[in-house]
């Protein structure tokens, strides 16, 4: 199963998602896509990795997620803007390699068995980017939003903590 929740910043997408998890199974898995682009940020993932505690299983990989064997398990992706963040710094602002690399590696997870939660944000749904480099990321950022939300079971859009199922073709609540 392939769930999506999204939502705009601190609209309470991760805590959402980790109680998901665990309402699949006690020992699920954390993929974080963050890079580490510098110290503090690496303090950040750090005390994001102290907070969610012991019963966790972490994973980091800014890039190729689905090459690796997360089958039957209950995974949180967290998240599709950071993951996508790392593909478009590394095409240098290359919208449709960006789009193409990081769509076949979420390809990789529709044959896959397991439970996997992307989490994502609506970055368009904010502010309008002042440069142009931020306009292209926040196309980029819908487009990979609507293919893994055409491809998922399921998707929640989060709004002031409150989980507003919007597709649901499981047979949960």
């Amino acid at each position: 199963m392939i769930c999506l929740i999204t939502g705009g910043e601190r609209s309470g997408k991760s805590t959402y998602a980790q109680k998901l998890a665990f309402e699949h199974n006690e020992n699920p898995t954390y993929l974080a896509t963050a890079r580490k682009w510098d110290g503090a940020f690496a303090e950040r993932i750090q005390k994001h990795q102290s907070q969610r505690g012991v019963q966790w299983n972490n994973i980091e990989e800014e890039k190729y997620i689905g090459s690796l064997d997360l089958s039957n398990k209950v995974v949180v992706i967290d998240c599709v803007t950071l993951w996508l963040t790392n593909f478009y710094t590394d095409a240098e602002a290359n919208i449709e390699a960006s789009l193409a690399q990081a769509k076949t590696e979420f390809d990789k997870f529709l044959n896959m068995k397991g439970t996997f939660i992307f989490v994502t944000n609506e970055i368009g749904m904010g502010v309008h980017a002042d440069t142009d480099i931020g306009r292209k990321f926040v196309e980029l950022q819908g487009w990979m939003n609507q293919y893994i939300a055409k491809n998922a079971h399921k998707v929640v859009l989060m709004v002031s903590g409150i989980p507003v199922v919007i597709k649901n073709d499981t047979n949960e609540v």
